[in-house]
C-alpha cells in the first residue's frame, strides 16, 4: 500500500502557485514541479498502441523534439512513428540480418541520421522456432560465425523517404546490445558487445576505433578473460565519462580523455568501479541496464537482483578492491529475499558508508532489460519486469508508487519522453504502448506484487544456441566451485542434467523440420 500523504496534491499545488506569485518560486521551477507531480504518474494510462512490427520490439527512442519515436524489432525493420496519432512516418529494412537491438537518432541531424546495432536471436516468440532449427546442424559453428558479424550500421534518410544504409563496424562473433550517443554531437557514438570490446565511432570518417576489451577482475571463478558487455551509457553532464556493464557485478567508469589516439596507452583500466557491497564476489548476477541522470547519478540494473543508484562518491576506487577470497558481505540479507518482493536487503556497506539507493519489486531474470530515469529532472526511476509490468519508483527514497500492466509476457524497454510526462514501453509483444497521464482516477498499487508467476530459472535460460548452452554450463560450474555452495553440489548436478536434457529436447524438435537451413537464411534476410 502507498504511504499516506501529509498534505494533498491540491494543497501542495496551491502552495506552489502562491510561491510563484510571491517570487519565491521561479516560473521554470514551477513548471518542473507541476510536470513532475506524482499525481501525473498515478494517472498514466495507455494513450496508443503502435502496431506495425511483426516481432519482439527491442528498442525505443524519442528524437530530441519528442514528436517522433523510433523503434527496432526482431522483424529487422526500423520504424519512425508519430506517436501521438499512431501514424507510421517511415518504415525501412535495417540492413541487418539479425534482430535489431538498438536504433537511435544522431543529435542535430534533422532526424535524418540513425545508427543501429543488431544481435543474434535471443527473444522468444516468432524468432524462437527459427533459431532452434539451426541448433542441430553439424556445421553450426562455421555458419553461426559467418551468419552476420553483428554489425553497426548507419541509416541515412534521404529526400522522398528513401533510406540508404551503410556498414560502419563489427563486433566479431558477438551480440551487440547497446549504443551510446555522445550528447550534443552529430558524429560520435560508442558500441559495446558480448566480446567485451568497446568501440568509438566517428561518422565523419565512417571509421571505428577499438578502445579496449573489458577484462575480468582477477577472480579465480572466472572462466574467461573478458566480460560480456550488455550496456553502455554516457554522462550527459560530462560526455568524457562513460560507463559499461555486463556479466559480472561491476559497473565500470571510463574517461575518454585518458585514451591516446595513437594507440600507445593502456586505456582498458577503468577510472572507477561501482557495485553494492553485498554483491561483490557474487557470480550469479550481472548488469543488464545502465543510465545516467542529469545530475550524473548512475543507475544500474542487475539481473536476479535489484536496481541501484550511485553517486560519484560511491565508487570503489581503482585500486583497491575487496578481496574475492573473502565471503560475500553479511551486511545484507539479499540472499533471503526474492526479486519481485517488496521486502528487500540493505545496500549499505558493512562500515555504513556508500549506501546505494535500491529499487525493488520487479523481476529481472529472463532478458536483457534496460532501466531509465523518468520526469523532467529525473525524479523517478522506471523499469520493465518479467511479469509483464512497468514499475515506477521515486528516485529519492526508492518508494514504489506505480505498477502498470503492459505486456502479456516480458517488458524490456521503458523510454521516457524528453519533455513531457509520457512513457513508451515494449517487450516480447510486437506492439508498443504509449502512456500519458489522462486517467480520471488515480491508480493504486496492486496487492500481488510479490506473487508474480515464476519464470524459467536463470538469466536468458531459453537456449537458442550451443553458445548459450556453454554459458549456462560454465555458470553452473562457477557455482559449484564457490566455497559457499559446496553443500549444494547435488542440486547443481541435477540442474546440470536438466539443462542438458532441455537442450537436447529442443534440438530434437528442430530435427523434425527437415534440416533446411536455407529457409532460415530467407527468414532472417
Amino acid at each position: 500500500m502507498m504511504k499516506k500523504r501529509s498534505r494533498t496534491d491540491l494543497d501542495q499545488a496551491v502552495v506552489n502557485v502562491c510561491k510563484r506569485e510571491l517570487g519565491q518560486l521561479s516560473t521554470r521551477d514551477f513548471a518542473h514541479r507541476l510536470a513532475a507531480s506524482e499525481d501525473l504518474v498515478l494517472r498514466l494510462e495507455i494513450h496508443k498502441k503502435l502496431e506495425k512490427h511483426e516481432g519482439c520490439v527491442n528498442t525505443l527512442s524519442f528524437n530530441s523534439g519528442g514528436d517522433v519515436l523510433i523503434s527496432g524489432s526482431d522483424d529487422l525493420r526500423v520504424i519512425l512513428w508519430d506517436w501521438e496519432t499512431g501514424r507510421v512516418k517511415l518504415s525501412f529494412n535495417s540492413g541487418h540480418r539479425n534482430n535489431v537491438f538498438q536504433a537511435k537518432f544522431m543529435p542535430f541531424s534533422d532526424d535524418r541520421t540513425v545508427v543501429t546495432c543488431a544481435a543474434d536471436g535471443e527473444c522468444v516468440g516468432d524468432c524462437e522456432e527459427s533459431v532452434v532449427v539451426l541448433v542441430k546442424k553439424s556445421d553450426f559453428f562455421a555458419r553461426y560465425r559467418a551468419f552476420d558479424i553483428f554489425l553497426i550500421r548507419q541509416a541515412q534518410i534521404l529526400e522522398g523517404g528513401e533510406v540508404k544504409t551503410i556498414l560502419l563496424g563489427k563486433h566479431k562473433d558477438s551480440r551487440v546490445h547497446k549504443l551510446a550517443i555522445e550528447p550534443g554531437s552529430p558524429h560520435i557514438f560508442y558500441s559495446c558487445g558480448e566480446d567485451g570490446v568497446v568501440q568509438h565511432f566517428d561518422l565523419r570518417t565512417r571509421s571505428a576505433t577499438e578502445l579496449f576489451t573489458c577484462r575480468s577482475i582477477n577472480d579465480p571463478r572466472s572462466f574467461q578473460p573478458y566480460v560480456h558487455l550488455n550496456a553502455i551509457a554516457i554522462d550527459p553532464r560530462n560526455p568524457n565519462l562513460f560507463a559499461v556493464g555486463g556479466m559480472d557485478e561491476f559497473a565500470r567508469l571510463y574517461d575518454i580523455r585518458k585514451y591516446n589516439w595513437d594507440g600507445s596507452s593502456d586505456f582498458g583500466q577503468p577510472a572507477d568501479y561501482f557495485c553494492p557491497q553485498h554483491l561483490i564476489g557474487n557470480g550469479d548476477t550481472g548488469i543488464t541496464g545502465l543510465s545516467f541522470s542529469d545530475q550524473s547519478e548512475l543507475l544500474v540494473s542487475y539481473n536476479n537482483e535489484f536496481i541501484y543508484l550511485f553517486t560519484r562518491d560511491m565508487g570503489l576506487g581503482n585500486p583497491p578492491f575487496p578481496s574475492f577470497s573473502s565471503p560475500i558481505s553479511t551486511g545484507s540479507d539479499t540472499s533471503e529475499v526474492e526479486p519481485g518482493s517488496i521486502a528487500s536487503s540493505s545496500s549499505m556497506d558493512v562500515d555504513g558508508k556508500n549506501a546505494a539507493q535500491a529499487y525493488k519489486g520487479h523481476r529481472n531474470c529472463e532478458t536483457v532489460k534496460g532501466v531509465s530515469f523518468f520526469g523532467p529532472r529525473c525524479e523517478y526511476v522506471s523499469s520493465g519486469s518479467d511479469c509483464g509490468r512497468i514499475f515506477i519508483w521515486k528516485k529519492r527514497g526508492g518508494e514504489l508508487i506505480r505498477v502498470m500492466e503492459a505486456d502479456r509476457d516480458v517488458v524490456n524497454c521503458t523510454e521516457p519522453h524528453p519533455h513531457t510526462m509520457a512513457l513508451a514501453s515494449s517487450g516480447i509483444d510486437s506492439d508498443i504502448k504509449i502512456w500519458t497521464p489522462k486517467a480520471i482516477e488515480r491508480a493504486t498499487l496492486p496487492t500481488d506484487i510479490g506473487q508474480v508467476k515464476p519464470k524459467a530459472r536463470g538469466w536468458m535460460y531459453r537456449l537458442a544456441s550451443p553458445d548459450d548452452l556453454m554459458l549456462q554450463l560454465f555458470s553452473l560450474q562457477r557455482q559449484r566451485t564457490s566455497p559457499e555452495s559446496v553443500v549444494q553440489n547435488s542440486v547443481m548436478d541435477r540442474e546440470l542434467l536438466e539443462l542438458i536434457l532441455s537442450f537436447n529436447a529442443n534440438s530434437d524438435v528442430s530435427s523434425d523440420d527437415g534440416g533446411d537451413t536455407a529457409n532460415l537464411d530467407d527468414s532472417l534476410g
